[in-house]
């Protein structure tokens, strides 16, 4: 299985106490996935309940792109973090003197879009696709951002 296949986003709604796929398309994901394991592979499985404002969603997402992206360019997991900082708008003023970097926690939902927005263009610039698709994460996250 390729890096970029390893990670397999799919929704599931509770019926009739069960959990079931929401869709044909996502049990067709899912069947495809498991079809390219090989055998006594190990899979990690993560469910998160559903928010209304999706920001675990987008910090699970931020945090392993940035790894993924600190990796492929030598950067270290700080330094990648603040230059999308950065790039996100959310570094004010000068960091050595009075300026502050704005966790991405303390964020908005929108906020978090323009962070992902961002790494999205990072990883174009170094051809890596960010568009619905992970990094290799210690535990797999919804891809429904």
């Amino acid at each position: 299985m390729s890096e970029q296949d390893n990670l397999v986003p799919v929704r599931l709604v509770k019926k009739h106490g069960k959990l079931a796929f929401q869709n044909d398309a996502a049990k067709l994901l899912h069947t495809q996935f498991v079809d390219s394991l090989v055998e006594g592979q190990t899979v990690s499985v993560l469910f998160e309940a559903y928010k209304d404002d999706g920001t675990n969603l987008q910090l699970a997402k931020i945090h392993a792109c940035i790894r993924k992206l600190a990796a492929d360019i030598g950067y270290t997991f700080e330094a990648m973090k603040l230059e999308i900082k950065r790039r996100s708008g959310l570094v004010v003023g000068d960091l050595s003197v009075d300026g502050y970097a704005k966790s991405f926690g303390d964020c908005s939902v929108e906020e978090l879009g323009l962070v992902i927005s961002s790494i999205i263009e990072a990883g174009d610039f170094i051809n890596i696709n960010f568009r619905g698709k992970f990094p290799e994460l210690n535990h797999p996250i919804s891809n429904s951002l």
